[in-house]
């Protein structure tokens, strides 16, 4: 018991991330996180060592969510059109804000992008997942990843470029690890 302790201790942040980025409601959020480390608890066993725990938790992570988006949501968040998102983004206007408000505003513009942009951005850049490991989570081709990110990029910088003076722009640049 102290081992499954330890293992959702060590792992809850993940599982949060590549969940949260599927499921937006709270209290869904915690239902889903909570069946992952049981389906994970009841599958250790089945660990073969062939990939890495977080990549394996993160795959379970990944479909428990595409399986509670199917089964309750019908599937409303599975393909939405790029220049939908795009006309979605809400309005800013970076004088009226300060730092912590454009970081605020800059990850609310991420999680208006379609679930398979959002998934890879975090899977990529804020759990710094290689593209083989993305794609053994998601079951997604590389090449399949490759674009999700650069048009999540692509949709992020074409709301932003707008928005952001020189500063402000470096902090979408940290957010999104580019150099």
């Amino acid at each position: 018991m102290n081992a499954f302790t330890f293992l959702v201790n060590r792992y809850q942040k993940l599982v949060v991330h590549i969940t949260g980025r599927l499921i937006q409601r709270q209290d869904e959020l915690e239902d889903v996180c909570q069946d992952v480390f049981l389906k994970v608890f009841q599958n250790l066993g089945k660990y073969r060592g062939e990939c890495k725990l977080s990549t394996w938790i993160a795959t379970i992570a990944y479909n428990t969510g595409i399986n509670y988006l199917r089964k309750f949501k019908k599937g409303d968040e599975v393909n939405p059109d790029d220049s939908a998102v795009l006309r979605n983004l809400t309005d800013f206007r970076s004088a009226d804000y300060e730092r912590a408000d454009l970081h605020r505003y800059i990850r609310g513009q991420i999680e208006n992008l379609p679930v398979q942009y959002r998934t890879v951005l975090t899977l990529f850049h804020l759990e710094e997942f290689s593209y083989q490991e993305i794609e053994q989570i998601t079951g997604m081709p590389e090449g399949t990843i490759k674009s999700y990110l650069f048009r999540a990029k692509a949709l992020l910088k074409e709301k932003l470029k707008t928005v952001v003076d020189a500063d402000s722009l470096k902090l979408v640049k940290e957010i999104t690890n580019e150099k």
